[in-house]
């Protein structure tokens, strides 16, 4: 029996988000496809229904996740304040599996082949833009600003350095040091 495709989508986006979150929770060695697809729902046959290769598929997933922080945290109708509150939040910092795949994965990005990078890199450039939008709205620069490099590093960093200590009071005073925009 064939599916129409309106099923196959629906189907491969239910691997993408579900790759998105386990790839952010657990790391983009830290699983595989087998266990990508049983938390889809589906067997590891289907996978090649859908993607031509692993690396392909984590491409698509950092793309996904990247834009879930696009209409999430950093979704327009926030102000900055807003983006920053939620994005700099004990929440974000606990559950990497539904936050900035930035944070969560980027240090990896580097060391991954082509497709992954570009998938990377195109998130990076979606993060600094939303900052940028968010710091001038009104004119925001085809390339980001300082500003926005500036508030985007921090922000990034202090989530990486708060998951990394082992002491909440320190993850939490991490977080509350990242700049403001203002600052």
């Amino acid at each position: 029996m064939r599916y129409p495709e309106s099923h196959k989508q629906a189907v491969r986006a239910r691997i993408l988000e579900a790759a998105a979150e386990e790839l952010r929770r657990h790391g983009l060695s830290g699983i595989g496809i087998p266990a990508l697809m049983r938390r889809a729902g589906l067997t590891h046959g289907a996978f090649y229904a859908h993607f031509p290769s692993r690396d392909a598929l984590v491409a698509e997933a950092i793309r996904t996740a990247a834009a879930a922080s696009a209409d999430g945290p950093l979704a327009p109708s926030l102000s900055l304040e807003q983006s920053l509150a939620t994005y700099l939040s004990p929440e974000h910092l606990a559950h990497p599996e539904r936050g900035c795949v930035i944070a969560a994965l980027g240090a990896e990005g580097a060391r991954q082949p082509a497709p992954v990078r570009s998938a990377f890199a195109a998130a990076a450039r979606g993060l600094l833009a939303a900052i940028e939008r968010k710091l001038h709205p009104r004119e925001p620069a085809p390339e980001p600003s300082d500003g926005a490099l500036h508030l985007a590093s921090a922000m990034v960093g202090a989530v990486v350095l708060a998951r990394l200590v082992d002491d909440p009071a320190l993850a939490r005073r991490l977080l509350e040091a990242a700049p403001s925009p203002g600052a």
